[in-house]
């Protein structure tokens, strides 16, 4: 004969359950209101008229959306469609070629036995405390030496090594990628770029889109580098051209609707990106914290 015991919660415990679910009910929905609001705020404000913005704060939409969207194609002081394209080469390049190099160069310490080996690890994850202002200066200078000044190359090439990329894919790979299967890939007759190519990089999709969508949103937001090499103006990227708004937005004749509709438009290809690839994403954060 089995005996089961059940638990029984008085009133007061319940009671107590209850209130404490409510606090917590209230505390995150302020948490995610007040994250949401700048967004929500600037969503609003890209709607409404000059006149309206001038006027005061107001939680409700206008009805110039249209018009600002159409002042900021046609702006004389910038050109967003260019900067968009620009940014868009940029990013998208730096990404595939930090994903994928990352990715290599975490394949091959991981994989094979080699002499010095824990120290280029070491000096790998060493790089990751330089800041970029430190070597920027020689890197300008270099960039002028072989002549790809106002390129887009010196901007794109820094991501075939990315150290914090790599310290990433290194350690997902740990975690996810048992060398038993390169093994067997190896006795199977594949050779090593074969095996990269057509079975750790499906392994690593996860890791990849993780990596991908934070190479892709900060050479979005790179300033400080494009501003030092890019002169020519139709080779201007989005935060350089957000920078030249800041001159000409302390006008007081200046439309500010436009304005705002201009900072939604820089970083609406940033969500976009966010959303495609968000399943991808929280299971590359999820995946391989149990090794399996």
């Amino acid at each position: 004969m089995e005996l089961k015991l059940t638990y029984v919660e008085d009133d007061a415990t319940k009671n107590k359950r209850k209130v404490e679910k409510v606090l917590i009910t209230i505390i995150l929905t302020v948490i995610t209101a007040l994250c949401l609001l700048p967004g929500l705020m600037l969503l609003i404000n890209a709607t409404r008229a000059n006149t309206q913005l001038q006027s005061g704060f107001s939680l409700l939409p206008g009805a110039s959306f249209f018009k600002n969207l159409y002042g900021a194609f046609h702006d004389s002081s910038i050109d967003i469609g260019k900067g968009l394209l620009n940014s868009f080469i940029i990013a998208i390049a730096t990404s595939v070629l930090t994903c994928y190099f990352s990715t290599m160069c975490a394949y091959g310490i991981y994989v094979y036995d080699f002499a010095g080996k824990k120290v280029l690890y070491g000096l790998i994850i060493a790089f990751m405390l330089i800041p970029t202002q430190v070597s920027a200066v020689g890197y300008v200078q270099l960039v002028n030496m072989v002549g790809l000044k106002d390129s887009f190359i010196p901007l794109i090439l820094p991501g075939v090594a990315s150290p914090v990329a790599f310290f990433y894919m290194i350690q997902y790979m740990r975690q996810a990628v048992d060398k038993e299967i390169i093994e067997a890939a190896r006795v199977d007759g594949s050779n090593e770029f074969r095996t990269f190519n057509r079975i750790i990089i499906p392994i690593m999709r996860p890791a990849i889109a993780v990596q991908g969508i934070f190479a892709f949103v900060s050479s979005w937001n790179n300033y400080f580098i494009p501003s030092l090499l890019i002169n020519e103006k139709d080779k201007k990227t989005i935060p350089m051209m957000m920078a030249t708004l800041r001159s000409t937005a302390n006008s007081l004749d200046y439309d500010l609707g436009k304005l705002y509709m201009f900072v939604l438009i820089s970083i609406l290809p940033v969500i976009v990106v966010y959303l495609i690839l968000s399943k991808s994403i929280i299971g590359g954060i999820t995946a391989g914290a149990v090794k399996q």
